[in-house]
C-alpha cells in the first residue's frame, strides 16, 4: 500500500467508502491485496463509528433498500 492510498482511504467518510465499495468497478486497486484488507479493516470501523442508523441513511442514500 502507497502513503497515498493509506491517506486516501483514511481521509474517506464512511458514505463515500460505502459508495464505492458498492459500485467500484471489479479490480479497483484500493480493494486488492494488503490495500484491500486495510480498506475493509477502516471501513468496519467507521461503521462501528456510526452505528447502524447512519449506516442505514448511507444506505438509502446511495440507492440500496437491501
Amino acid at each position: 500500500m502507497t502513503t497515498e492510498q493509506k491517506k486516501t482511504i483514511d481521509d474517506m467518510d464512511y458514505e463515500s467508502m460505502l459508495r464505492l465499495w458498492r459500485n467500484a468497478p471489479s479490480g479497483h486497486t484500493l480493494f486488492q491485496g494488503g490495500t484491500g484488507a486495510y480498506y475493509a479493516k477502516v471501513m468496519s470501523e467507521k461503521r462501528d463509528q456510526i452505528g447502524n442508523d447512519a449506516h442505514v441513511a448511507a444506505s438509502k442514500s446511495i440507492g440500496w433498500n437491501g
